[in-house]
């Protein structure tokens, strides 16, 4: 057989590892004479109480070493990343491909599309099930991992194959069928394109998938992303006012209808409709425990709620202190909002909400998220007031690092802008405990 080898990078100290005299260099070759492909295979592997591991050292000698541990312990091999394997690339050419509509020269990282249904299982990625080959359907089912956030789209074969341009995109159904039937969770999503999948698609759809309540736990409707760079692309629409109303109608009827049946809403839309249509957020109830967020479906309301317990545990505070806020235009409203409640404690606070243009993918996109740091700055320069500190939202960041999607970091709109930046939360409460702790530093 041949086996996949994993270069051990380091070992943890006072493990079994180094009792077993393994080093960095050194390579796992397989754990019971099983291959290990990634991760999964080798946390199933560590959940036996004796191993035999076959090790290849740095010389080229293979030690064959057994071990005596307890169960599901880890015996402290440190691998090249995470996943142990690499990503699976997505192949597909769907029309609303955001990572197609970005403009070159971005950091390398942005236009890495992958489709790899361990990612969705670790960090949440949304899969479409058209990159797995029948091996990594076997492993998902053999590792029962759950749950599952897959791209749906549509359940119209003819439908979802145009959106993915993909000819084998089509049996969607009988992918989510053989995956609840081995107890596998899901979460869906619907990237919603005006006049493609929308309308009598989405209400089949809709439909369609109800069959698998309460394996599906939730169905998420949100609206394509149209930057300024299509280019030799499917020509797209965008959502209006009367648009949004409609997809807010569809929603709030299907909810009825399976609150009544099945007692649970089961399909849920972004904010971004409800704000585009004028239409009342649902409330936090509604949301049921909130299954995904990721999607900006329920954060508006997640946010205020926590945001309001927060500020209901604060003493009313005297002290002065000016800040500014930048957010992005789809949300300016709600900010101010929440800066009027947290005045009714704070009431000598004063926070500018800045609003900012995204020109650099286009002023049809309006979330906070996307914003980038050259149209932060184009935007404050002209601003005579920001106060003592500049907040940022994290998830404006590139995860775990200080960076922006145009690779502008904050040091350098900070230097630009002349005034020190702090990052904050999106969780309400915590937001509010942060600009309490900006507050002391910068007094």
């Amino acid at each position: 057989m041949n086996y996949k080898e994993h270069k051990i990078i380091d070992i943890e100290k006072g493990s079994i590892a180094e009792e077993m005299q393994i080093k960095g260099g050194d390579s796992l070759i397989w754990i019971n004479e099983e291959n290990i492909e990634d991760v999964f295979d080798y946390q199933y592997a560590m959940a036996e109480e004796i191993l035999e591991i076959c090790i290849r050292k740095k010389n080229g000698e293979e030690w064959i070493l057994e071990i005596e541990k307890e169960y599901s312990e880890d015996i402290g091999l440190i691998f090249e990343n995470s996943l142990m394997d690499e990503l699976i690339t997505c192949q597909n050419k769907c029309q609303f491909c955001f990572i197609d509509q970005l403009p070159p020269n971005m950091r390398q990282t942005v236009y890495y599309k992958d489709d790899d249904w361990r990612m969705s299982y670790l960090n949440g990625n949304y899969i479409t099930l058209t990159n797995m080959r029948q091996k990594d359907m076997d492993r998902l089912l053999k590792h029962r991992l759950s749950p599952i956030n897959i791209s749906i789209h549509a359940t119209d074969q003819k439908v979802r194959t145009q959106l993915l341009n993909n000819k084998f995109a089509g049996n969607i159904i009988d992918q989510i069928r053989v995956l609840v039937d081995a107890g596998i969770e899901i979460n869906g999503q619907i990237v919603l394109c005006k006049g493609i999948n929308d309308g009598e698609v989405l209400e089949q759809t809709i439909e369609d998938l109800s069959q698998f309540i309460p394996h599906i736990l939730s169905l998420t409707v949100v609206p394509v992303g149209i930057s300024k760079f299509r280019e030799n692309l499917a020509m797209l629409q965008g959502f209006d006012k009367e648009s949004a109303k409609e997809v807010v109608r569809v929603v709030r009827k299907w909810q009825s209808y399976y609150l009544e049946k099945m007692n649970t809403r089961f399909i849920f839309a972004a904010d971004e409709f409800y704000i585009k249509a004028e239409e009342v957020l649902p409330t936090y109830e509604e949301y049921e425990d909130f299954p995904v967020l990721d999607n900006g479906v329920g954060m508006i309301t997640k946010f205020k709620r926590e945001l309001t317990e927060g500020i209901q545990k604060l003493a009313i505070s005297h002290d002065h202190f000016e800040c500014s806020v930048v957010t992005g235009c789809l949300t300016e409203s709600f900010m101010h909002e929440c800066i009027r409640e947290l005045k009714n404690k704070l009431p000598n606070f004063i926070i500018h909400i800045y609003p900012v243009t995204n020109y650099f993918f286009g002023e049809e996109i309006t979330v906070t998220g996307l914003l980038t740091g050259s149209d932060i700055i184009k935007t404050l320069k002209q601003k005579k007031i920001l106060g003592k500190v500049l907040l940022l939202a994290d998830n404006m960041l590139k995860c775990g690092e200080p960076i922006l999607l145009d690779d502008y970091t904050i040091e350098k709109i900070s230097k630009t802008l002349q005034i020190p930046i702090e990052v904050v939360p999106n969780q309400g409460e915590e937001w509010v405990d942060k600009i309490l702790a900006i507050k002391e530093k910068y007094q």
